[in-house]
């Protein structure tokens, strides 16, 4: 199968890379730190300019029953649209997005959903934070002032997405591989240090998420993430060859946006409306927004574990 790349502006972005545009006047930079106290460690010290969007509030909508959506479901559209405007975000914005945990965990999710909802020019920044502050990146305490902006509203997020039942059903057809990106000890099912049962989703195969990223925490390099998709999912029990179609998830529908983000990188999937080249190409994959946190919580569920 032959990769093709039909998007221009790759969806990472360096710490200098993030220097030479740092003055351009639609930039738009996103503090999407975690953590009890994120907000306020932003407000001690955060990339100038950045506005903090906040991975409970803002990217996800929390349900009473996790296990029906998972700890992170995405928030309606239209309260996503309200958040970007906000946050002074317009159509022509290019957002630069971070975290502190090497771009690993919500600012990846961040991507995802400004991407779904139709944003152009967004990139994550690799390395995060804490390369930022290395590079010399001006830094800033306290507030930042912006003005709100007007947004189109769209009716449905574009990217794909799979509930539960889909994950059942495509597992039982052998029509999709389902790529569980936590750590392998999680996935073994040796311990659970988040969700309540410890394992994973029969059926799924563990390529995690933190073997996109180099010892320092930087994203690998298009060539190397390429070459080891290409290997790992040509080994799956339904090899890549024989589907198209990959379902990521994670813990809570998260860390799985980093993947994604990851294939993206690797020029190993189309992220264009064009399907002109559909034959050559892998489509966005289907993101398992409620992931391990719901199926784990959902009664009759099987759990498989490796101990």
């Amino acid at each position: 199968m032959r990769l093709k790349k039909l998007y221009t502006m790759k969806p990472i972005i360096t710490a200098t890379e993030l220097s030479e545009i740092f003055n351009q006047e639609n930039l738009v930079i996103l503090d999407a730190r975690t953590g009890k106290d994120a907000r306020e460690n932003y407000l001690q010290n955060h990339i100038k300019g950045a506005r903090f969007i906040d991975l409970d509030k803002d990217l996800a909508e929390i349900g009473e029953d996790a296990a029906f959506g998972g700890r992170h479901p995405l928030p309606k559209i239209s309260k996503f649209a309200e958040t970007l405007q906000k946050l002074g975000i317009s159509e022509d914005s290019h957002i630069v997005v971070y975290d502190t945990s090497n771009g690993a965990n919500a600012a990846a999710r961040c991507w995802w959903m400004l991407k779904s909802f139709g944003v152009e020019k967004v990139q994550v920044l690799s390395g995060g934070f804490q390369t930022a502050e290395k590079a010399g990146i001006p830094l800033k305490s306290g507030e930042e002032i912006f003005e709100k902006t007007s947004f189109i509203l769209k009716e449905n997020w574009s990217w794909p997405t799979s509930t539960l039942e889909e994950v059942e059903k495509e597992i039982s057809e052998n029509s999709a591989i389902v790529i569980d990106v936590r750590d392998a000890y999680r996935y073994r099912g040796e311990s659970e240090p988040i969700d309540l049962v410890a394992g994973h989703i029969p059926g799924a195969i563990n390529i995690p998420f933190s073997e996109n990223l180099d010892e320092n925490g930087a994203f690998l390099s298009p060539k190397i993430l390429k070459e080891k998709y290409q290997n790992l999912l040509a080994d799956a029990s339904t090899p890549l060859s024989m589907t198209k179609k990959l379902i990521i998830h994670c813990g809570s529908g998260v860390t799985a946006c980093h993947t994604i983000l990851a294939l993206d990188y690797a020029g190993f999937v189309t992220l264009s409306t064009d399907r002109k080249s559909a034959d050559e190409v892998l489509e966005v994959p289907n993101l398992y927004v409620g992931s391990w946190s719901e199926w784990s919580r959902r009664e009759g569920k099987e759990i498989a574990r490796e101990i």
